[in-house]
């Protein structure tokens, strides 16, 4: 039977950078959720590696060689001699370059199948290696639990009190390029700049120091922040990632979905998605 896994869109309901590391990098300080909207991927036996993609957002994946899923697999069969190879059918319903993790998520879940289908017991600590290799937010998108993210990504710590939140996800339906985003910071090696999180924060005291960057490459946000921001119930709003989705967060499920149905009929352009982060 074919095997199926849920790639669940990563929120940063708060994205600090402390920093640009003197080998590059930048240092995060990050608290971490799941949503309830994802991409599904199947898993069917086959001869030999190959993926198909469908959905809403199939089309701007380009060309199947480049996805992740596929360098998720096969690094997977490289690293743990694993011989079995699948046909993987991609449902993309996240919007691409998005902020949300929609390609480090269906990588994540590809390796969380292949374990599941492996007749092997997988080294947990190869496995998370493996995802970092296949980019920074791989290893928490493999963890998919709400956690605190430090670091470059491989810094992850579960947060258990972390209750779940109705919210509602927007995308002007533009891409956003994360390595453009980080330019705009203007950091050079060895800066240190910003504060980190205080330990048990509420989420919503919080914010996300790529948001200024993000508005320069894509003004569109800001719009999209005041469009949460004018409905009833509403907590807090923020970008997530580095852009260009947003959520906010409702006080209830009814006031969400009231809210999204608002957001999606004056803007009807936009991909708006009530769901539940936690």
């Amino acid at each position: 039977m074919p095997h199926t896994e849920l790639a669940r869109a990563k929120i940063n309901l708060a994205l600090h950078v402390l920093g640009r590391r003197p080998d590059g990098y930048h240092e995060l300080d990050s608290i971490v959720a799941f949503a309830g909207i994802a991409d599904r991927l199947t898993f069917e036996r086959a001869d030999d590696w190959s993926l198909d993609i469908a959905g809403p957002f199939a089309a701007g994946l380009g060309g199947a060689p480049d996805n992740l899923v596929l360098k998720a697999a096969r690094g997977f069969a490289q690293t743990f001699a694993d011989e079995a190879r699948y046909r993987i059918t991609l449902e993309k319903h996240l919007p691409v370059a998005s902020g949300i993790g929609g390609g480090s998520a269906d990588a994540a879940a590809t390796l969380r199948a292949l374990r599941t289908l492996s007749a092997e017991n997988i080294d947990s600590g190869k496995l998370s290696a493996l995802a970092a290799s296949l980019g920074a937010d791989v290893p928490v998108c493999l963890v998919g639990r709400s956690c605190r993210m430090r670091g470059i990504g491989e810094r992850i710590d579960l947060l258990n009190d972390l209750t779940p939140m109705p919210a509602v996800l927007v995308n002007p339906r533009r891409e956003v390029a994360t390595a453009q985003v980080f330019a705009k910071l203007a950091l050079k090696p060895g800066d240190k700049v910003f504060a980190g999180l205080e330990e048990g924060a509420d989420p919503a005291s919080c914010r996300n120091d790529l948001s200024p960057p993000a508005l320069a490459v894509a003004p569109v946000i800001g719009e999209v922040i005041a469009a949460l921001q004018n409905r009833a119930g509403l907590r807090f709003a923020r970008m997530s990632g580095s852009g260009a989705t947003c959520f906010g967060i409702f006080a209830s499920t009814a006031v969400a979905e009231a809210a999204a149905r608002d957001i999606a009929a004056a803007y009807p352009g936009w991909w708006v998605m009530p769901t539940v982060i936690g």
